[in-house]
C-alpha cells in the first residue's frame, strides 16, 4: 500500500470495513490519543503561541 489510501470493502450483508497499512493505523491511533488528551494539547497550543516567528528560538549566525 504505497499510496497510503484506505480500501474499503463492501459486504452484501452489510458490516463493511476499511483496511489500510499498519503504518496509516498507528499514526491514526496517535492522533486520536493526541486529540483526547486535554493536557497535550494545552502544551501544543502554549508551544505555539511561545514560538511565533518573531519570538520563537533563533539560532545563532556563524
Amino acid at each position: 500500500m504505497s499510496t497510503h489510501e484506505p480500501l474499503k470493502i463492501t459486504r452484501r450483508a452489510g458490516g463493511d470495513f476499511v483496511v489500510m497499512s499498519a503504518d496509516d493505523w498507528e499514526r491514526e491511533q496517535e492522533s486520536l490519543y493526541v486529540l483526547q488528551n486535554n493536557s497535550l494539547i494545552q502544551q501544543i497550543v502554549t508551544s505555539l503561541d511561545t514560538h511565533t516567528p518573531t519570538t520563537g528560538y533563533q539560532p545563532a549566525e556563524e
